[in-house]
Order: C-alpha cells, then sequence, then structure tokens
C-alpha cells in the first residue's frame, strides 16, 4: 500500500466513520501531505512505516525553525498521532513512532506591568478629586501596588482585617487559604484616611471594608475593574489595564528592588515558586530594552 494510499484510507475514516466536517479532514489531510513531502524530501524515506521518533522530533524542529507557533505544531503533532493510532488499530503498522515524542511547550506570555515613574505619577500627581469616592479609588490602587492582592481578595476584606497596630492585613485567598501582608506607615495613613472620611460620609450595612458610597455595602467585581481600568488610562497606553495588572507591577517592583523570590511567593500567595518566577523573565527582559536603549554598541 502506497503512502498517499494510507493518508487517503485514514481521511475517509475520519469522514465517514469518526464523521468529521470536512473542514476538519481538510486540515488533517494538509497536515499529513506536509509530513509526507518532509518524508521524501528530507529523510528520503519510503514508507510510513519506517519513520521513527528521531524522524518526527527532526521534522517538529524543522516546522519550529520555519517560524511555526508552539501551537500550530502541536496540532500538526496531534494529527500525526491520530494517524498512526488508526494504523496500530488497523494493524498496518506495529509501533507507534509518536508516542516517544513530546511537542514544544507553548512560550508563556509575559505580565504587564507598570513603571516606577508610572505608578508615581498616578499617586503622586494624579487628581483624583474629592471625597469619599475619590479617596476610596485612590486607595484601592495604592493597595493593589502595595500588597499585590487578587481583586477578589480586596472585594473580601472586612475591618476586622486590617490591623492598624501590627500594619497587617488578614487575606483570604484561594481555598480559602489565609495569609497576612505587611504595610508600611504610607499606606497605613491612606488606610486611616479613608476609614475615617467613610465612617464620617457612608452609613455602612456590612463588615466590609471597602464599601459604595450610596449603599454602604461590599463592592463588586465589574465596579473595581472599571476604576482601575480608567484610571491607569490616563498614565499608561498598555492593552491590559486591570487590577492584575498591579499585582504584576507590584511583583515586578519587588523582584527589581531585591525581594527574595520566596518571600514575592508568599506575599501574592502563590501554591508554587514556578508561578512566581514569571517575574523574573519579565524583569530580564525590561533590562534587556533598557540595555539596548542605553548602551550605544546594544
Amino acid at each position: 500500500m502506497q503512502r498517499s494510499m494510507l493518508i487517503y484510507s485514514f481521511l475517509d475514516y475520519l469522514r465517514f466513520e469518526r464523521v468529521y466536517s470536512e473542514n476538519t479532514v481538510l486540515a488533517y489531510g494538509a497536515d499529513l501531505a506536509q509530513f509526507e513531502r518532509f518524508v521524501q524530501e528530507k529523510l528520503e524515506k519510503n514508507d510510513f512505516l519506517e519513520v521513527t521518533p528521531e524522524h518526527i522530533r527532526d521534522w517538529v524542529v524543522t516546522l519550529m525553525d520555519e517560524g511555526n507557533t508552539a501551537a500550530s505544531v502541536n496540532r500538526k503533532l496531534s494529527t500525526l498521532r491520530s494517524f498512526y493510532k488508526f494504523l496500530l488499530k488497523r494493524g498496518v503498522a506495529q509501533v507507534d513512532p509518536t508516542s516517544k515524542v513530546s511537542g514544544p511547550k507553548k512560550k508563556k506570555k509575559l505580565p504587564s506591568f507598570l513603571r516606577e515613574k508610572e505608578m508615581d505619577y498616578l499617586l503622586d500627581d494624579l487628581d483624583f478629586g474629592d471625597g469619599f469616592k475619590a479617596c476610596r479609588d485612590r486607595l484601592i490602587i495604592e493597595m493593589f501596588y502595595a500588597t499585590g492582592i487578587r481583586l477578589s481578595e480586596l472585594i473580601g476584606l472586612d475591618d476586622s482585617d486590617v490591623d492598624f497596630s501590627s500594619n497587617f492585613i488578614r487575606v483570604t485567598g484561594k481555598r480559602n487559604k489565609q495569609r497576612l501582608i505587611p504595610f508600611g506607615e504610607e499606606l497605613k495613613a491612606s488606610l486611616r484616611q479613608y476609614v475615617e472620611i467613610r465612617n464620617s460620609q457612608v452609613v455602612k450595612c456590612t463588615d466590609a471594608f471597602f464599601v459604595r458610597e450610596k449603599s454602604g455595602e461590599r463592592l463588586y467585581s465589574n465596579l473595581v475593574y472599571d476604576l482601575v481600568k480608567k484610571n491607569l488610562s490616563k498614565v499608561v497606553t498598555l492593552k491590559k489595564k486591570s487590577p492584575h495588572v498591579l499585582r504584576h507591577t507590584f511583583a515586578t517592583m519587588m523582584l527589581n528592588h531585591d525581594a527574595d523570590l520566596e518571600a514575592i511567593k508568599e506575599l501574592l500567595g502563590h501554591a508554587s515558586l514556578s508561578a512566581t518566577e514569571v517575574y523574573t523573565h519579565t524583569t530580564f527582559e525590561e533590562l534587556k530594552k533598557e540595555y539596548k536603549q542605553a548602551h550605544p554598541r546594544a
């Protein structure tokens, strides 16, 4: 049986037995035709059954060198896996050369963050206005930046979670895991000012620390997200302007000022260090950018 006949049989199997859509069948066919050309031109092999894991790895490397994304290569590799499973099921092949081949890992997107001077301008120079709402909105942005807490954690804060005597806030994170986050004198002053204005101007109806101006009820996610986005838009042109960007900014600034990675992990409430290590890549990329801009021979 010729190689092309094996492909045709596989595509008929997808079309009539698995009842895949014609577009999906065509996509599978294109992937297999591409691999078939590689086998013919690069490896000078005459049979799919002679293909080894090394040949498939060479194909994966070639695809990556040609500029294909990890997602695209993994999709093509998935096609090849399905093809060889079909050949095994029909008794045409005795071994599956794809079983020992791993696809390329998807490149993690580096988190967006604000630079220190942008945060300084936002908190020190931007006019938030007067009154309770202005004080609350500025404090919310300062809280995200100074503590790195998540949106849900900020909304969930109660008055009892803020300890002014010890300068700690108690945060309830994912899976109801609690942690203590310290805060400095600058944030402490902002917290006290907010509480003073809130207690004099708002009738509270919950134990929540952050409340709505008119109802005195706990804040909700969209309200906080929108106020953060509105104020970040005044100082940055980032595509993402969310509370999580401020969390990323906190972690990046901590790392830039020589904080220990393990300490940052604990402050952020990450379950493992691998989740925190992405900020080392962020910092490294920022260093490379600064070097290219500043060095005369970069």
